[in-house]
């Protein structure tokens, strides 16, 4: 592989850290999972939209730049590098947005990403219900056709931002005669329509980071449903291979967070703890790891994206961990990042498919071996 990045790749990067030096706030911003927080990020989204950098790799009439994968990876490691605001729009635009990009129509890519890509628009997942999380298929809500469109009914749970967000996605049972995987329809609608009610869920530090949403015949046209009627199954699983692929929790992300970790060891560490020392080298080693994976995949040679979700996963809360050892009762008892980001990272091994669904699908699909379960 190639590590040598071209003049082009490299006067894209000294453009990106130039902006973000000039732009990213000097204070953080107030968490992104209160009301506060929220309206604060999203008044950033539309900073990075009016800058050209909210969505690099978007073609241009969507308010991208055209941005190659290699250039989108250089992008992330010079944001995160820069210690700019968390992406309050990421569910929009690291999932929604490719899942439209592969199944959507030419109307709902000029009609939904524009408004998207400037926080205008922010977007919540809405896939879990209460028996159907990992087991996606097993979901119960419905959608029931009706004239000019669809009705939807049910209740989904542990939906990433929707306690603020405008739009929700998600999938809905159309056929109840069909096979689990089958008879599905991939819809989107708005958080504030008439039957709409959603309830705010507290994480373990009390911010409404989820919400539940209950359904009661609510009205969406036929132009939101995504892709085929009765078959949401094949472009929910495109949603979630870039949930777990590199698309939604970047290289650059971790690497960014393994070199303040160093930072923090060299400011409070022991010198005699090998321990320690073995562990923040580890850490940095496997951020390195999940960097170099990266540019292979621009380069074609990606790795399953299963296996992608359990590595990226596990690290952020080793890193997390790492950090709040290093910190003692400081860390334990501060709400600064490094304790947000550990209650975060708990969530990694849950979302975007549990990590023992991962590997049993790394078991079957990349070892051939046979169901065990």
């Amino acid at each position: 592989m190639d590590l040598e990045f071209s003049a082009a790749e490299e006067g894209f990067r000294a453009a990106a850290r130039g902006w973000l030096a000039e732009h990213v706030p000097a204070e953080p911003l107030p968490s992104l999972e209160t009301e506060e927080g929220f309206a604060a990020h999203r008044v950033w989204e539309r900073t990075l939209f009016d800058g050209g950098w909210s969505v690099v790799s978007w073609p241009e009439e969507y308010g991208g730049r055209g941005a190659s994968l290699t250039e989108w990876l250089i992008f992330e490691e010079e944001y995160y590098a820069a210690g700019a605001p968390g992406r309050v729009s990421q569910n929009g635009i690291s999932l929604l947005a490719p899942t439209l990009f592969t199944h959507g129509t030419r109307e709902q890519l000029a009609r939904i990403l524009p408004p998207m890509a400037s926080g205008e628009t922010v977007w919540a997942q809405a896939w879990s219900e209460p028996e159907a999380g990992s087991d996606l298929a097993s979901l119960r809500s419905t959608a029931v056709r009706t004239e000019g469109g669809w009705l939807l009914s049910g209740q989904k749970t542990w939906s990433s931002r929707a306690a603020f967000a405008d739009w929700a996605f998600g999938l809905f049972r159309s056929d109840p005669a069909a096979g689990r995987h089958r008879g599905l329809t991939y819809l989107m609608f708005p958080l504030d329509g008439d039957g709409v009610t959603v309830r705010p869920i507290g994480r373990l530090d009390g911010k409404p980071a989820f919400a539940e949403i209950f359904l009661d015949e609510v009205f969406v046209p036929d132009e939101d449903v995504i892709g085929e009627v009765g078959q949401g199954w094949r472009a929910a699983m495109s949603t979630a291979g870039n949930e777990r692929g590199l698309t939604l929790r970047s290289p650059g992300r971790f690497m960014a967070a393994a070199e303040r970790l160093v930072a923090l060891w060299r400011e409070k560490a022991d010198p005699g703890d090998t321990g320690m020392r073995d562990r923040v080298a580890d850490v940095w080693v496997k951020a390195r790891a999940y960097q170099l994976a990266g540019y292979a995949a621009a380069s074609g040679k990606g790795i399953d994206p299963s296996m992608n979700k359990i590595f990226w996963s596990e690290l952020d809360i080793e890193l997390h961990e790492t950090a709040l050892d290093l910190l003692g009762a400081e860390g334990e008892l501060g709400e600064g990042d490094w304790a947000e980001g550990w209650i975060f990272s708990l969530a990694g091994p849950i979302y975007a498919g549990t990590n023992e669904i991962q590997r049993d699908m790394v078991a079957e699909r990349v070892l051939g071996l046979p169901k065990g379960r």
